[in-house]
């Protein structure tokens, strides 16, 4: 089932590998990997032109953003605390593509969960962070994914009863909170044309809201994702999210670096999105990310891959929105510097 990983005690036997990974242990941190807070970009969008398309941008994003809790199979990014001060570290350092899930609560309420487990956070806690950073930094936009995070299933989460349908729901928060969206992107009936930046400064743009199975719900979002963006990979879309084991980071590293390379290359009107997370009961989130038994992990390998010459390989220019799991303050200040200046 598309990213349960099961929490199955303090120790696990990591398939192929023939030793134990302990529940806990944390890889050392680094400028691509665990080291969010080395960085503060909370005006950098301030330098890029108005008429630059969100498509030809390079964005630094986070995968589950506000998963913090439930232990190492669960956790995807640096817990900087509850109720939003994880998201409020992550757009300080420059995080602009944020990807959140909510479970239907009741009194017709979303809160914040990844599977089953609740992140100590619910949506007017995001809603709230993002109207103060957008607030005091109107230069910037935020590029939100929504998605309906419960399925009923084994390890992950059950609605509560008797509520209304998701995209009612959101339609309430959105109504209570005039001006914080970017308008064209919320409205249910007609999906909207990737904006320029200007048309977006201070405001959040809607990129889709999925259901819990990846489907779209309504015309939410903008029209480039009907229907490119549903449970894993697509044409613009890349999410190979299950990484079998430790020794697969390699597969998942690659996969990364094919779809920079399309980015780069590809249509500047197109909007890529790139995760380089992963993870499986053999392999956790922090391990794809920052590496184990002698593996790379996808940060360090992308932010060498960013950084490498001509010599090399064809430098990338684009990298479209690329959502990662503990990102690092030099990964991020990577990402950003490929974007056009005023």
């Amino acid at each position: 089932m598309r990213r349960r990983i099961l929490t199955i005690g303090a120790t696990v036997l990591l398939a192929g590998a023939g030793v134990l990974f302990t529940q806990g242990q944390v890889l050392a941190a680094d400028a691509s990997y665990r080291s969010l807070r080395s960085t503060s970009n909370p005006d950098w969008m301030a330098t890029v032109p108005s008429g630059t398309s969100l498509a030809a941008m390079s964005i630094p994003g986070t995968h589950e953003t506000l998963s913090i809790r439930g232990g190492t199979w669960t956790q995807t990014q640096e817990n900087h605390g509850d109720s939003g001060a994880t998201l409020a570290a992550q757009l300080d350092a420059g995080i602009r593509v944020i990807d959140v899930r909510a479970r239907i609560n009741d009194g017709n309420t979303f809160t914040i969960h990844h599977g089953a487990t609740y992140q100590n956070a619910n949506f007017d806690d995001v809603l709230n962070v993002l109207s103060s950073f957008l607030g005091a930094h109107p230069a910037e936009t935020v590029v939100l994914r929504f998605k309906h995070e419960c399925t009923a299933q084994t390890g992950s989460c059950t609605d509560a009863s008797g509520q209304l349908a998701f995209p009612d729901i959101f339609d309430r928060y959105r109504d209570a909170r005039p001006g914080l969206f970017w308008a064209p992107s919320v409205n249910r009936s007609a999906a909207a044309a990737t904006p320029t930046l200007g048309a977006v400064r201070g405001r959040v743009v809607l990129a889709l809201l999925h259901g819990p199975f990846g489907g779209r719900y309504n015309q939410y979002g903008l029209s480039q994702f009907t229907p490119e963006w549903g449970d894993g990979s697509s044409t613009y879309v890349q999410d190979e999210y299950n990484v079998p084991n430790v020794g697969a980071i390699a597969t998942k590293r690659d996969q990364v670096r094919r779809h920079l390379d399309r980015t780069s290359a590809g249509d500047p009107a197109k909007m890529y999105v790139n995760f380089t997370s992963g993870a499986s009961v053999f392999a956790t989130p922090e391990a794809v990310a920052g590496g184990a038994l002698g593996v790379q992990g996808v940060n360090p390998f992308l932010l060498t891959y960013l950084n490498e010459g001509p010599e090399v390989h064809t430098p990338v220019v684009r990298a479209g929105m690329v959502l990662m799991d503990f990102p690092g303050g030099g990964l991020i200040s990577e990402l950003i510097s490929l974007n056009p200046r005023s």
